[in-house]
């Protein structure tokens, strides 16, 4: 890194990965202010800031701890000091198990499970290892990827998570990641409401078979006020609202076309390296600086331009507009189409303070869990 606190933004070299801290600090700030005075608890997925610094931050503004997703995750996240922690997917590998029975020795840690195979092995390993671990069944409410798929099936796996050693049952996790994602307000809301009602159903018969549910997890940054509402979780597993990205944009909002409970934070600074043809231009960031998992990339600064394919190191840029054309050696500004997979392609954040035209670099943070595939 070559680049001097106090640079101004425009003058860092490319591609960059930015954080306009005004902007992040603000939805940091207003989401913490929406759970502020509620039985809920915020509990962020740091799969997407990959960051125990921005963790802490969180923390200090009153989330009840973190997730994430895999053990190395976790495992940056515990050596920096981060003491509560949810592993928000499966681990059925014994080695991994054994890194999770040293992690819980160091924190809070709980584990979600969907199958009695992998229950027992986790319970057999934790007793070897004279350990213990909160456990969570985790139940489909409409994923359609891990987890038990009906109530019954969830009430009969912790019954027997129950009867098993080093192994102490916690609650329920119910995440609906599709449906943060459902464009249009309330279709979203509609959609949602199927996963609150198998929540609700959840609640009714671990409580009637005796069973703990002290912890309902789920939820995130497009439900987070549905499950605020609804009370039927007690955490909330928002992770993208601190950065946003453009499909969360263009989901919509309860009155707009656009989805604005949270404002754009990140970005990636890109230089325009060639302009073959007229009302087309190259720039120096292509798939490993702008993940395309979720479309390409939005320019920022000029509504008109469409980025409409991208090899290793370039974007292709087009251009609809009468309008004065940029020039060659120009930064632009692109909002990453999904922020966690674009943050996974860079080793640090450079902090902006003073907006994106005229600001400066004020800090530059590690991604520290940046590759922790694990």
């Amino acid at each position: 890194m070559s680049e001097q606190i106090g640079t101004p933004v425009r003058d860092l070299q490319t591609p960059v990965l930015l954080i306009d801290l005004d902007v992040m600090e603000e939805n940091l700030k207003k989401m913490a202010s929406n759970f502020q005075n509620s039985l809920i608890n915020l509990r962020p997925h740091s799969k997407t800031h990959k960051s125990p610094l921005i963790a802490k931050k969180q923390i200090e503004m009153g989330a009840i701890g973190i997730c994430c997703q895999k053990v190395s995750e976790a495992e940056v996240m515990q050596e920096d000091g981060i003491e509560n922690i949810l592993l928000s997917s499966e681990i059925v590998s014994p080695a991994k198990i054994e890194r999770v029975s040293f992690l819980s020795k160091n924190c809070d840690l709980m584990l979600v499970v969907d199958h009695i195979q992998g229950a027992e092995l986790l319970s057999k390993i934790m007793e070897k290892n004279e350990s213990d671990i909160g456990v969570l069944v985790d139940i489909d409410v409409g994923q359609g990827r891990c987890g038990v798929r009906t109530v019954d099936e969830a009430v009969s796996l912790a019954k027997k998570i129950d009867e098993l050693p080093s192994i102490n049952l916690r609650g329920f996790q119910a995440y609906n990641g599709k449906a943060q994602h459902i464009e249009g307000f309330n279709e979203r809301e509609k959609k949602y409401r199927n996963s609150i009602t198998m929540m609700e159903e959840s609640v009714y018969e671990f409580k009637k078979n005796g069973l703990n549910f002290d912890v309902r997890t789920g939820g995130g940054t497009g439900t987070w006020n549905w499950d605020l509402d609804s009370e039927i979780l007690n955490e909330v597993q928002a992770g993208s609202y601190l950065f946003m990205d453009s499909h969360y944009r263009s989901i919509g909002g309860r009155q707009e076309q656009f989805y604005e409970d949270f404002q754009a934070s990140l970005f990636v600074l890109s230089t325009i390296i060639s302009f073959p043809e007229d009302k087309k231009f190259i720039i120096d960031a292509g798939h490993k600086s702008l993940s395309s998992d979720s479309g390409f990339a939005s320019c920022y600064d000029i509504e008109e331009a469409t980025y409409i394919s991208a090899s290793d190191e370039h974007g292709i840029i087009t251009v609809d507009s009468l309008g004065p054309m940029p020039k060659l050696g120009d930064s632009l500004l692109f909002q990453p189409s999904h922020c966690d997979t674009t943050i996974n392609l860079f080793d640090y954040f450079y902090g902006i303070r003073g907006g994106m035209e005229k600001g400066f670099l004020e800090v530059i943070l590690p991604i520290s869990a940046r590759g922790m595939v694990q």
